[in-house]
């Protein structure tokens, strides 16, 4: 991505129509060796909300099957599943080279009205308190292979300030409770909620995965781990800005058979749980 990287993000989720529930996006030049899960996500999202009028999303399911290329467009296809009085559902299917690489069911719902309550945030430090990512970033970059360290150095969307971050280099074994504060780097259009959420949406696959190895004191960075997502699940509960702090509460409750599970609570900096998520990832160890 450019130094206009959250416009970059933007342009990347406004797909391209081909044809009736047919959409097609593109990955930033800087992508990894695959393309970065919670991009598919937001896209999908996006091409979802392509097809629905005056409602929001509330949740959203996905699975990831296959490693999207980077190189390569993805065609995302829209199934209409239904239009109901309150909610509205849709599916959405993502191909590469003729293969599915990821699919998404979310559901839409007319705003109402109910009961409401909601779990208290954690008492942690304010953003303006700590360093920025890229600030952590340098201390170990001078130690990585230069690919990682550019890799490190590349201008991002999303500004992120861990409140307690595990080390890249020698990391030793925490707890599994993982906080971050994250928000889009410059103003997010205020009238248009449903790509704050799919900005949310991508963010979220941001960090959520390192909060099961965090317990064993292993990082990405030695070559000697493989992860990857395999699920992700996303509520949303209340309005929020994805261009305003959001704290990002993390922990991991099990990790089993090559697998860790992940929950995360996302929190304005006022205390308003605002949205959720669960997913599992592939953790594999070879020493």
């Amino acid at each position: 991505m450019s130094d206009n990287a959250v416009e970059d993000l933007i342009q990347i989720l406004n797909l391209e129509k081909i044809e009736e529930n047919l959409f097609r996006g593109h990955s930033p030049d800087a992508s990894w060796q695959r393309v970065f899960g919670g991009q598919v996500i937001g896209q999908a999202l996006v091409a979802a909300y392509r097809t629905v009028e005056d409602r929001v999303c509330h949740s959203l399911h996905a699975y990831f099957i296959r490693p999207g290329d980077p190189k390569v467009p993805i065609v995302y296809e829209v199934d209409r599943s239904r239009d109901g009085g309150s909610f509205t559902t849709r599916r959405v299917i993502a191909i590469q080279h003729g293969k599915q690489i990821f699919n998404l069911a979310a559901s839409f719902q007319k705003p109402e009205t109910g009961f409401e309550h909601q779990a208290k945030m954690p008492d942690v430090p304010m953003p303006e308190d700590l360093p920025t990512e890229i600030e952590l970033r340098k201390e170990a970059m001078s130690q990585l292979p230069e690919s990682i360290a550019k890799h490190f150095a590349r201008p991002r969307p999303i500004e992120v300030r861990p409140v307690n971050p595990q080390k890249y280099i020698n990391p030793e074994p925490m707890t599994s409770d993982n906080y971050v504060w994250f928000r889009a780097r410059k103003p997010i259009e205020p009238g248009n909620y449903a790509l704050h959420q799919c900005i949310m949406a991508y963010a979220s696959d941001m960090t959520l995965l390192d909060t099961c190895i965090r317990p064993h004191g292993v990082s990405w960075i030695s070559g000697k781990l493989q992860s990857a997502s395999l699920d992700h699940a996303m509520w949303f509960h209340e309005p929020f800005k994805a261009d305003e702090w959001i704290l990002y509460a993390m922990d991991s409750p099990s990790a089993s058979g090559g697998r860790g599970f992940n929950r995360g609570s996302l929190y304005t900096r006022d205390g308003r749980l605002v949205a959720s998520v669960a997913q599992e990832g592939l953790i594999r160890y070879r020493a």
